[in-house]
């Protein structure tokens, strides 16, 4: 099978906006790969908002996000990209933060313009920095990697800034700059997204907020235009929250779950989903006393 880095390449060059949802957790991407989605976004808001219960302005920390990855990694066989943040300080620190998430198991990271400590790109008061210094950690990254088709996904969130023209002119810098694809955050309308597209010549993003700023075109539009994928970072999460307040709250008003229980997924479903059947074939074949080919012959000849 191809390296994760290479499949994640790959699809992002098809430009037929490949979906991307995003997980939180090692659970959420089993889901994720379970339904047959080609690629999970690891979500840097998810995380805070998941691990910490905090809202996404920059509180996470890179081991912090590395230690979610780890298992993600070991959980799934479908690419992961890994939201980065502003790679968590400078050039310097953008650097490590490649090699970590390279190590930890992700295929690519999306790098953002923000100045730290940075916000969802969907808040307000948002805040970009110098483009040079923009460049130089975007080549920094570049030149961290290892593998050579680990995906840089340069991020620019200047368009709530700075506006729609000097947002994709931001974008085409970082891509002279070793970019494999960019992603201007929150474009506000149809015309827009289509500027992103078909102005900026390497794959391009889009990112999908229920209730954020930018429109849910569909994949069907959004490949039409040409992106390469549509990320829908935290619908999972969002699902979770609205389900946990369902089920919880009859739980506390009734005091049974008798009410909502075609709300939860069955005992079997939720042993399906963390693929218990495998690990209970493999528990068979290494218990104490399990048949190993050969192993019997070589015993009574020692």
């Amino acid at each position: 099978m191809k390296r994760t880095t290479t499949r994640l390449k790959e699809l992002l060059a098809r430009r037929t906006a490949t979906p991307m949802p995003g997980a939180a957790n090692a659970m959420f991407a089993r889901v994720i790969e379970d339904l047959g989605f080609e690629a999970v976004y690891v979500t840097g808001a998810g995380i805070a908002n998941m691990y910490l219960g905090v809202p996404d302005i920059g509180l996470t920390t890179l081991t912090e996000i590395a230690d979610h990855i780890a298992p993600i990694a070991d959980a799934i066989e479908i690419p992961m990209l890994v939201d980065a943040d502003t790679g968590f300080g400078n050039a310097l620190n953008m650097m490590r933060t490649v090699k970590v998430m390279e190590r930890a198991g992700a295929a690519g990271i999306q790098i953002e313009d923000q100045v730290f400590p940075k916000k969802c790109g969907h808040f307000a008061g948002k805040d970009v920095i110098a483009i040079d210094e923009m460049v130089q950690k975007v080549k920094a990254a570049v030149d961290a990697r290892k593998d050579q088709d680990f995906q840089i996904v340069a991020r620019t969130d200047s368009r709530a800034v700075l506006g729609i023209d000097a947002a994709i002119e931001r974008a085409q810098l970082l891509i002279e700059a070793g970019a494999d694809a960019t992603f201007v955050e929150a474009p506000l309308n149809e015309q827009e997204l289509a500027r992103v597209a078909r102005e900026l010549k390497i794959p391009q993003f889009a990112n999908i907020v229920f209730g954020g700023r930018t429109p849910d075109l569909g994949r069907a539009k959004l490949s039409a235009m040409g992106f390469g994928a549509v990320l829908y970072a935290n619908a999972a999460l969002q699902a979770s929250i609205r389900a946990t307040q369902d089920v919880l709250g009859a739980l506390q008003r009734d005091g049974s779950l008798a009410a909502v229980g075609d709300r939860l997924a069955g005992f079997a479903e939720r042993q399906r989903t963390v693929k218990k059947d495998d690990y209970d074939a493999l528990e068979q074949r290494y218990r104490v006393g399990a048949a190993t080919p050969g192993l019997a012959a070589r015993t009574v000849k020692e």
